[in-house]
């Protein structure tokens, strides 16, 4: 894969971020390295390797899902500054 300059602004675009020169230098150098990185991990036979699911042998350690009393909806929403009958209701915050 070529790192190039119109992948760095492709990328700056859609991460909707800004950078100089220097900093496109610097993100460009270590995208290419990181490729580099992968090219050379990519040379290894991992024949007959199994994926490594868990960093350790213990699976499943998390508690069980206990079912546990709960408040009604209409309580939930009593107190909520702004709702219809069923959602509590939120500014919009995201602009176009």
């Amino acid at each position: 894969m070529e790192v190039n300059d119109d992948l760095i602004n492709n990328l700056a675009q859609l991460s909707r971020l800004e950078f100089n020169n220097e900093e496109k230098r610097e993100i460009k150098n270590d995208l290419q390295k990181m490729i580099a990185f992968i090219d050379k991990l990519n040379e290894l036979d991992t024949t007959g390797v199994e994926p490594l699911l868990h960093m350790s042998d213990n699976i499943n350690v998390l508690r069980e899902d206990e079912v546990k009393g709960s408040i009604s909806r209409e309580d939930a929403l009593k107190n909520a500054p702004l709702h219809d009958e069923h959602f509590f209701k939120v500014p919009k915050v995201i602009k176009k």
